[in-house]
């Protein structure tokens, strides 16, 4: 019985996570924001990816705590992927003055991601 609740807390865990997760990026959202002089912010994600969502739990509360732009996309859009040179769910990319600033995959850590936020602001 308890691996039965197990499996059912992980079924759980697992729909919660993919049920946040969707693409807001288009390249016309990016070319405007950058085009009006923001800091832009683009992470990528997989669907059960929990790294992901860890990732995404932190950028989704420095969008309100600083003056960027946030877009996410599914890895598995190519389109995005490619236009952006991305290979890898958890990469996180910071643009600023229409230029890459920084890039990193599988950064989770609250006080990394607010750092290279800082510091392309």
């Amino acid at each position: 019985m308890k691996k039965f609740f197990i499996f059912i807390f992980c079924i759980f865990a697992f729909s919660v996570n993919a049920d946040e997760k969707k693409t807001t990026f288009t390249k016309e959202l990016f070319d405007k924001a950058q085009l009006d002089g923001k800091v832009v912010v683009v992470s990528s994600w997989l669907k059960y990816c929990s790294s992901c969502a860890s990732q995404m739990k932190v950028l989704n509360k420095a969008k309100n705590e600083f003056d960027i732009e946030y877009f996410t996309f599914d890895i598995k859009n190519k389109k995005i992927s490619n236009l952006l040179n991305v290979q890898y769910q958890t990469t996180l990319l910071i643009f600023k003055d229409n230029k890459e600033v920084y890039r990193s995959i599988g950064e989770t850590s609250r006080d990394a991601i607010y750092k290279a936020i800082e510091s392309s602001i």
